[in-house]
């Protein structure tokens, strides 16, 4: 990975194949919560050159409170394709470029446990995040919501909360921050803004299980919706048991969780991976 992030590192901006994409999800969490929609805008040359765009159909039926915020209905999906027929389509249309995303750890999530549940290996590519570029890059704009930023640069409204339109404003947010690092600066000034290279690898579930036994039962309970009870060596009953209800986990930049039900105190929170000594499904 050290290895593809230098051979980028040193190439200017311009040079590279930029693929700004984005998901619309049944859910907050991957293994909880499915894509309902991908696409990706792939720019080469100083201009787009093709698009990738597709509903899919996920395994149950979407709740009210998520179909409120991207608008995607189950009828709408009613008639899409599957992941599985879409996944590979999608893994060429990224082939050699570098992608980015709007708040891109969030898509990385979704679409690494895809590529890895399909079989398909994941990119060694580095990646970008236009949220974390322009959080560095421009800190004077009020927020750094990707609709916030389309105001912010005046850049033309798409539908929000819609997988192709926002990876278009995503990409259009991401070059005014390249602009800033320079016109034809090299990629290496981006990746320190944003505090580094993003590497695909970082978001594996595959590996969270192979390296981590207590990892393992966690995904494994959430694959199968069943409770779990753990140790958690933090807050006011460290070391107890208690028994939750997983509800999602995430690989983060800031240290893996999951966010779970707890029975106990009757609310759901994080819990970090690495502060679970224990844990057994129910």
């Amino acid at each position: 990975m050290q290895q593809q992030s230098n051979k980028y590192a040193s190439l200017a901006w311009p040079e590279v194949d930029l693929i700004g994409f984005d998901t619309e999800t049944t859910g907050k969490y991957p293994l909880s919560a499915e894509v309902c929609e991908l696409a990706a805008v792939k720019w080469r040359g100083g201009q787009i050159v093709d698009t990738f765009q597709t509903l899919l159909k996920p395994s149950k039926p979407m709740a009210s409170e998520v179909i409120a915020i991207h608008g995607i209905t189950n009828e709408m999906v009613e008639t899409a394709p599957k992941m599985e027929a879409k996944i590979g389509e999608f893994r060429e249309f990224i082939r050699g470029g570098l992608v980015v995303a709007h708040h891109a750890p969030f898509d990385l999530g979704f679409i690494s446990l895809e590529f890895e549940k399909h079989g398909i290996d994941l990119p060694l590519e580095p990646a970008l995040c236009s949220s974390l570029l322009a959080r560095r890059l421009f800190p004077e704009s009020e927020n750094h919501r990707l609709q916030t930023l389309v105001g912010f640069f005046d850049i033309e409204r798409g539908q929000a909360h819609r997988a192709l339109d926002d990876a278009r404003a995503c990409l259009e947010v991401t070059f005014r921050c390249l602009r800033k690092t320079g016109e034809s600066a090299a990629l290496v000034e981006a990746f320190a803004a944003q505090g580094g290279a993003l590497h695909w690898q970082r978001f594996s579930i595959r590996e969270l299980e192979a390296m981590n036994p207590v990892a393992r039962i966690l995904i494994q309970a959430m694959r199968e919706e069943k409770v779990i009870e753990m140790c958690y060596g933090a807050g006011s009953t460290s070391g107890e048991k208690r028994r939750v209800h997983p509800l999602g986990l995430v690989r983060s930049l800031d240290g893996d969780y999951i966010v779970a039900y707890g029975e106990k105190d009757q609310r759901s929170k994080r819990y970090q991976i690495e502060k679970i000594s224990a844990a057994e499904i129910v």
